[in-house]
Formats: structure tokens, C-alpha cells, sequence
């Protein structure tokens, strides 16, 4: 999903999970049609994991946090659930950090939809989805809107009464006689306890916050992303994404092949480029061919995009390598992928495959157009089991 866009729900009972490489604490707001909640009841999360249609489960730090909905539970009134994200190190920011958050069917935990959202900076908080009704029909809808005043901002926002932990009483000699302690009141608890609000920063402008391609050439880790503008124009020009292996230990030839698979905004499968189909949209992605071998410098397989071609439509590319000969990846060394300027050559972005796993296909990279039209990559490097760009097709629509 990209920002603004929404889905029908086909169940009535949704969960939402909220991904990102440090872990994040998950929230569900129930707010009436005036956009706010009845009272603190309706502030789901860790403290308070349950409420009225609504639920909060913990993923423990091994998985992420998930807030379910149950449309068909909720009382008379609610018109709107919104899930909320923020990091759980106190005063971190999403410099950095791509969440993405997953809509599945709750029963049977098929995908629905997933959403990350674009150009985090100094956010400490977001709005990631709602949950709404519109026409007697429940929808799901990306926003990815951010706050700088963390958890404590949202919360509220929509109406949450935030208590502040009560400041220390100054001690005072005792009277000449005894008296029995006096204890404050504690605060109610109604949302975590959070630390005073600063005031709010201005909003960054456009990209900031993310690795551009201005300082040149980015060599990209697991899960980094960047925004393909330089200059401060985006990149709508042809680029070559190169895909290259070597067999490991001076093994056999091994048979890899380069793939490319392109989306739609509800992340629908629109078309595949691939050895056995080297063009696809119109000619605006084209594939140099298979190579049988690995053996070589330079890259083994090439995809040429040309972004300012791509239709409309197409919201996500994701490329792939599989072994269709069923070598696992164990067996591969020094996969890479690297994105070039197709006109002059120069190399724009880089990422090295630093270990494998014994599966026979691998996500590498993902470029995702965004709400202002500009494109960013963002490096994967997820395996799967999967011999052929068809059995690629749904886990890499899971990882857009």
C-alpha cells in the first residue's frame, strides 16, 4: 500500500503487526466519528491489552507487536481503529528505522496488505494504518503520519488523558510529634509513563533523513534504504540493476537466475521479467538473458529499468535470484546486486550478500515508488524456498 490508499476488509477479524529492525511498542486507539476516544479504556497497548473489539499481543522482542480487530465486536459508535508505533528506546527516532506494518486475516494469518511508510526522520511516533468504517463497509487504510512528541502526542491527540509521573516532595523536618506518613496519591495509569514533551521540532522537508545519492556511490546493508535523488531531483532515468555470483570453494558451475517482479499498489502481482520473458511493460524493464555458469567478472545478469516508463501502476519492484537447479545458496559465494546509471555507467548503489543460508532463492532488493513519485531501493536479503521466479511471486509481495 502506498500513503491515502485503503482496501475493503473481506474479515471481519484483522490483525496488524508492525515490523522494523529494533523493536517497537504497538498501540490500537478506538475513537468515535468526532476522531477521538470515549475514555482511557479505549487506549489499547501493553499496559492495558484488551478492550472492546480490540486486543494487544506482545511479540516478546522475538516477533513484532500486533494489534487485532474484530469489526463484528466493537461497540456501537466506534467508526475508527488506529494502530500506532514507536520505538521502545526512550527518545529514538525512525532515522533509519523502515517499519512496515502487515494487515493479515486474523483466523488463518493470510497477508492482506502491508504498508511502509516513506521518509521518516525525526518522527518518534506514528499513525501506520486505520482500521475504519465507511458505507456500512470496514476498510483499511495507510497513513504513516508522524509525531515528534512520541507516544505521549498521539495519544493525546486522539483524546487520551497523559499524566505525567508526580515530581518529588521536598523532605521536611519532622514535628515535634509523630506523625504518620503521608503518602501522595499515585497517578492514575492511562498510557505509559513518558518524560516531558519537547517542544515540536519543524517538519523535515521532502527525503530528509534518508541516504540520498548525492555524496555518490552507497553501499547498503541488510534492511538500509535509499532514495534514488540526486541533486534534489529523483532519478526517472534508465538504471541497470546487475546481479552477480561466484560458485563457492571452486565448485561447480552453478546455474543461478536473475528475476525482477513487478507490483501494484495493493501489492498485485502485474508481470515478472525473467530468462524465459527478457521484456515486459511495454519494453520499460528488459533482461540481458540467463547465465548458465556464474563464472566470470562482472555481472552475471542484468535488468534494465527505465523508471520514467513504468506505468502508473506499478508501485514495487522487487528482484530476485533463484537456483532452478536446486543448489542451495551455501553453495554461492559473493552474491551481490548493484544498481548503475544505464547511461553513463556509474554505480549507484551496492549490496553485498554477506551470508547464505541452504535455500534456493533469495530476495535481494526492492525499489518502491513513493506518495511524491520518487523511487527508493532498499536492500532485502531474505531466502526462501523457491526455484523459480512463479514461487518468488508471493513471498516477495510479502516483503513490499
Amino acid at each position: 500500500m502506498t500513503p491515502g490508499s485503503n482496501i475493503p476488509l473481506s474479515t471481519a477479524r484483522v490483525a496488524v503487526d508492525v515490523a522494523a529492525p529494533v523493536r517497537l511498542d504497538v498501540s490500537g486507539l478506538l475513537l468515535t466519528a468526532d476522531g477521538k476516544v470515549r475514555s482511557d479504556d479505549d487506549f489499547i497497548f501493553y499496559n492495558q491489552p484488551g478492550g472492546p473489539g480490540v486486543t494487544y499481543r506482545s511479540g516478546g522482542g522475538a516477533a513484532p507487536d500486533a494489534i487485532t480487530v474484530d469489526t463484528a465486536a466493537l461497540p456501537p459508535g466506534i467508526e475508527k481503529i488506529v494502530v500506532t508505533a514507536s520505538p521502545d528506546a526512550a527518545g529514538q527516532t525512525f532515522q533509519g528505522i523502515e517499519p512496515t506494518a502487515t494487515i493479515r486475516d486474523a483466523d488463518d494469518g493470510s497477508v492482506l496488505a502491508t504498508f511502509t511508510p516513506p521518509q521518516l526522520g525525526t518522527e518518534t511516533a506514528l499513525v501506520v494504518v486505520e482500521i475504519y468504517l465507511r458505507n456500512g463497509q470496514w476498510k483499511a487504510r495507510a497513513v504513516g503520519q508522524g509525531y515528534a512528541n512520541g507516544l505521549a502526542g498521539i495519544a493525546t491527540d486522539f483524546g487520551v488523558t497523559v499524566e505525567e509521573p508526580a515530581p518529588a516532595q521536598p523532605v521536611v523536618p519532622p514535628a515535634p510529634a509523630v506523625q504518620p506518613p503521608v503518602t501522595a496519591p499515585a497517578p492514575p495509569l492511562t498510557a505509559p509513563p513518558v518524560p516531558p514533551v519537547p517542544p515540536t521540532p519543524p517538519a523535515p522537508a521532502p527525503g530528509a533523513g534518508k541516504i540520498n545519492l548525492d555524496k555518490g556511490r552507497v553501499s547498503l546493508q541488510k534492511n538500509q534504504t535509499v532514495s534514488l535523488v540526486k541533486g534534489g531531483r529523483p532519478l526517472l532515468s534508465q538504471v541497470r540493476m546487475g546481479l552477480g555470483w561466484e560458485p563457492a570453494y571452486r565448485g561447480k558451475d552453478i546455474d543461478l537466475d536473475a528475476s525482477v517482479i513487478a507490483y501494484g499498489p495493493q501489492r498485485n502481482h502485474i508481470d515478472s521479467c525473467y530468462f524465459g520473458k527478457l521484456t515486459i511493460l511495454g519494453g520499460a524493464i528488459r533482461h540481458s538473458g540467463d547465465n548458465l555458469t556464474g563464472e566470470g567478472g562482472g555481472d552475471d545478469e542484468v535488468i534494465t529499468v527505465d523508471l520514467g516508463r513504468l506505468p502508473q501502476e506499478v508501485s514495487g519492484l522487487v528482484f530476485t535470484v533463484n537456483s532452478f537447479s536446486g543448489q542451495k545458496f551455501t553453495e554461492v559465494a559473493k552474491a551481490y546486486c548493484r544498481m548503475l546509471d544505464a547511461a553513463t555507467g556509474e554505480e549507484l548503489v551496492r549490496f553485498d550478500l554477506t551470508h547464505a543460508e541452504p535455500q534456493t532463492g533469495v530476495m535481494m532488493a526492492k525499489l518502491i515508488r513513493q506518495f511524491s513519485g520518487e523511487w527508493e531501493m532498499t536492500a532485502i536479503g531474505d531466502f526462501v524456498k523457491a526455484r523459480t521466479v512463479r514461487n518468488m511471486v508471493k513471498p516477495a509481495a510479502q516483503s513490499l
